[in-house]
């Protein structure tokens, strides 16, 4: 039988390598973005509000039921005031296991190359990574408007997939950073590293006129 106290401490633990992580490459600088881990009951764990995601301690992660209420905290921190968008993607992907959000440059330039609800992707071989297996695909990846209510935010999210299922496991939120979902911790890092190489390729493209981003 699994020991969930030490299953508790894995994950928290993995939350803060990969957000110590993130925070060294510049994605999550001061206390921006927010990552999630699942737990097998169906809450998760998420980093804390208002906490640099290069210093976390376990005590700076919150354990959040299904129904987005707070389930154990070790102190008086909140959690991401983006729970909320959390909460709804594993609701409507109960395949996944962790939600990383982090906050770039590059995502959030890209976010602004058109004025429509969805980024066209460039057709790169990086795009396998993110489970489009297509020689030449036409992939877009889903903008949402960024809201001061959180609460708005996550309702349009899910009204919109739910009609409209993503093409990969990722949104942007315009100028706020980009989300993405995954079956496991390590794919989900994978796809974080992977939409960034390619907002990456799309500011530098565009910038010397091989890619404009909106065709």
């Amino acid at each position: 039988m699994t020991n969930p106290i030490l299953t508790d401490y894995r994950l928290r633990f993995e939350l803060i390598n990969t957000a110590r992580s993130f925070y060294q490459k510049g994605w999550m600088v001061g206390t921006a973005g927010n990552l999630s881990i699942r737990r097998e009951d169906g809450s998760f764990w998420i980093t804390a509000s208002g906490c640099s995601k290069g210093e976390l301690l376990l005590s700076d992660c919150v354990r959040i039921d299904p129904n987005g209420k707070v389930q154990e905290s070790s102190t008086d921190l909140k959690p991401s005031a983006e729970t909320a968008i959390h909460q709804i993607l594993y609701t409507l992907f109960p395949e996944a296991q962790a939600c990383y959000h982090i906050h770039t440059i590059e995502s959030n330039l890209v976010s602004q190359f058109v004025p429509e609800d969805h980024l066209p992707l460039p057709p790169l071989e990086m795009l396998k990574g993110l489970g489009v297996y297509e020689e030449k695909p036409s992939c877009v990846i889903p903008i949402f408007a960024n809201h001061l209510q959180v609460s708005r935010i996550a309702a349009e999210i899910q009204q919109r997939l739910t009609t409209t299922p993503p093409q990969i496991p990722a949104l942007l939120i315009r100028d706020h950073g980009v989300t993405v979902w995954a079956s496991c911790t390590t794919a989900a890092r994978n796809y974080i590293e992977i939409v960034q190489y390619i907002f990456r390729y799309m500011v530098a493209a565009r910038n010397i006129g091989i890619w404009k981003g909106d065709k």
